[in-house]
């Protein structure tokens, strides 16, 4: 999968995405972190810095970033395929390689 360019470089990763797409990679990873930590108060950490995020500038990206890759995978495999796509188009966007798009 090659996906063009929208905007100028980083530009689009710092644009929200829809807000269906924006709640949907929210509740998945809540769903994620809430299955995660050997110490409760690590997903505690986790859920409370995205629970009540909004859906202005990099937040998107941001509660993505959060994971490390084998997550951001299980995170792609349990979101709509709108959201996948805004996530790879903000990952392409930013210059990450073909092999890290979900």
């Amino acid at each position: 999968m090659v996906l063009a360019k929208t905007m100028n470089d980083s530009k689009l990763y710092y644009t929200p995405p829809s807000d269906e797409c924006f709640e949907d990679l929210k509740k998945s990873a809540i769903s994620l972190w809430s299955t995660m930590g050997d110490e409760p108060s690590y997903s505690k950490e986790k859920i409370g810095r995205i629970k009540d995020i909004a859906n202005i500038k990099d937040n998107f990206m941001y509660m993505f970033a959060m994971f490390d890759i084998n997550n951001q995978r299980k995170v792609g495999a349990s979101i709509r395929d709108e959201t996948r796509e805004a996530i790879n188009e903000r990952l392409v966007s930013g210059g990450s390689p073909e092999y890290l798009l979900l």
